[in-house]
């Protein structure tokens, strides 16, 4: 049973994805729901989550998927005139089958060593040993590519769907295109998790909560250690 709050979330969720087929953003959501903060949001979306009428996608900002509807707004998936939509995602459309073998192969998990703490927020020290290792699945992965875990520390990301606590699978990479969030090393002493933007001969590291500024520093004070590509929660 969803109390009055939860029930309006999941209609606000669910007109705006009928009608514009993406989400509404969190400041839309506090605002429809006339809450004073996101952290109530937050804390609505995690219960739809564990009630299983909603779905984030973590790896990609604002994704949520409704996966049923309560009978006062319809019933299920299957009710006429309902289609689960999501905003923009990594895997094939169904009618478009990939190579079954490949599907195997992928759907294995895979052991990723977590190499300590990652900073959502100010920076940390760089990282440079294995705390532990993760199983993670096969298709959170990108072929070809070296892959390494990083557990979040701080809350800078959590309009991104990363919270405090959050192990992040990163692609290693020393390139990334504006808006991808990645592991950015700072004058080779300081890593943190944040969105890339390059601007001329500058390079911003945003935020994903507006408590945090932008940080700007100089092209040659940056380097992209990798790119995030999946995300692991605990509850």
């Amino acid at each position: 049973m969803l109390t009055k709050k939860q029930l309006d979330l999941l209609e606000f969720i669910h007109t705006r994805l009928k009608r514009d087929g993406v989400p509404p953003s969190f400041d839309e959501m506090k605002d429809a729901l006339d809450l004073r903060s996101k952290s109530g949001i937050h804390r609505l979306i995690t219960a739809l989550e564990e009630r299983g009428f909603i779905r984030r996608l973590a790896h990609r900002a604002r994704a949520i998927e409704i996966v049923k509807l309560p009978e006062s707004m319809g019933g299920t998936p299957t009710a006429a005139g309902f289609q689960p939509k999501v905003i923009e995602g990594p895997h094939p459309s169904p009618a478009q089958p990939a190579n079954l073998a490949s599907d195997r192969i992928q759907l294995h998990a895979r052991e990723l060593p977590v190499m300590g703490k990652i900073a959502a927020g100010v920076p940390i020290e760089a990282i440079s040993h294995v705390d532990h290792h993760v199983a993670v699945p096969g298709q959170m992965l990108t072929p070809g590519s070296s892959h390494y875990a990083l557990e979040v520390k701080g809350d800078s990301m959590i309009d991104a769907g990363i919270n405090d606590g959050d192990v992040v699978i990163i692609s290693e990479t020393t390139t990334a295109d504006n808006g991808d969030i990645v592991v950015a090393l700072v004058e080779d002493q300081e890593a943190t998790l944040k969105k890339f933007h390059h601007n001329g001969t500058s390079i911003a590291l945003e935020a994903a909560n507006p408590a945090y500024e932008t940080r700007v520093y100089p092209e040659d004070k940056v380097k992209v250690q990798g790119k995030l590509v999946g995300l692991i929660r605990t509850y």
